[in-house]
């Protein structure tokens, strides 16, 4: 696809893409999924326009030519969610080059994202959460590991940790302290404070592991000694969940919407709770807002049922 992207419509991209790494701190895989969205589009232009344009067709973008991209993207089978975060490359694209061209990108920037639904975060009530940590800190015939896996899911529901934070600390984290500093996505930090039941949880894991923790290396160990794999804690918890009677949806990552939400119910406030959670807009915590309001309309429902 990217032969039909003439070369200074490549150069920018280029140019685009490295700014949001430098600058930006955008992650890999975000990157490669605004260079995918972004020479799509660029495709779709020249096949659209009969011939490569350069960059002269981008400085005259219309409303018609993102509406016959955008139906092109449905003709294929291209979800509506797949679709405005396309469009949402396209722009960021298109409002750089246009700061460095002079052009007016008006047009492209004021285009409407196709609506979908978004998916509400699944997170569990308070009492099926601390159920969960204690359940899975009965899986294992060995304690060590039982003390693991309760020590990793008190993380995820006490810090609002993602999985993959949770298991990239390493043994300099120990002991830990009331502030941990977290590096998450795009390699951006923030500091999360730590409840004493998560300290005194990956304490007591470190006083039982076999694997005496070390500096620079993995603070979680698997059975035979190596970096703790997220698909361990994820079927531990599928065996926890079966025994609760917890949807499928009581996953890891669920924890991390349970201490959002729970933090959001007892009136923690939006902003503060983005910069725990690490995340980039504010947009994707007021999701949250809404489970909030979900789990309110449920109640109202059973306590005022319709006649």
């Amino acid at each position: 696809m990217s032969l039909a992207l003439s070369p200074a419509q490549r150069d920018a991209l280029e140019g685009w893409l490295a700014h949001l790494a430098a600058l930006d701190g955008a992650a890999a895989n975000t990157v490669t999924a605004y260079r995918t969205d972004v020479t799509g589009f660029l495709a779709f232009l020249a096949q659209h326009h009969g011939a490569q344009q350069g960059l002269g067709i981008l400085t005259r973008l219309s409303q018609s030519d993102l509406r016959a991209w955008l139906a092109h993207e449905r003709g294929r089978g291209v979800a509506a969610r797949s679709a405005a975060r396309a469009l949402s490359a396209v722009k960021s694209f298109v409002r750089w080059l246009s700061d460095r061209e002079g052009f007016d990108a008006t047009a492209v920037l004021s285009a409407r994202s196709p609506k979908f639904q978004r998916k509400l975060p699944r997170p569990l009530a308070e009492d099926a959460a601390k159920a969960m940590i204690e359940t899975v800190g009965t899986q294992s015939s060995k304690d060590w590991i039982n003390a693991r896996d309760m020590a990793v899911v008190t993380l995820l529901y006490g810090c609002g940790l993602r999985i993959s934070e949770a298991l990239s600390l390493t043994g300099d984290a120990l002991p830990l302290p009331e502030v941990l500093r977290i590096r998450g996505k795009g390699g951006k930090e923030r500091l999360v404070p730590v409840l004493p039941a998560a300290r005194a949880a990956v304490a007591r894991y470190a006083r039982l592991a076999p694997y005496p923790p070390e500096p620079g290396q993995p603070l979680f160990r698997g059975a035979r000694g190596g970096a703790l794999s997220p698909r361990a804690i994820a079927k531990v918890m599928e065996q926890a969940r079966m025994q609760l009677g917890l949807p499928a949806t009581a996953t890891p990552h669920a924890m991390r919407h349970s201490f959002a939400t729970h933090l959001l119910s007892a009136g923690g406030d939006l902003r503060a709770i983005q910069e725990l959670l690490g995340h980039a807009s504010l947009s994707t915590t007021q999701a949250y807002t809404a489970v909030d309001t979900a789990r309110l309309m449920e109640v109202y429902e059973k306590a005022h049922p319709r006649s």
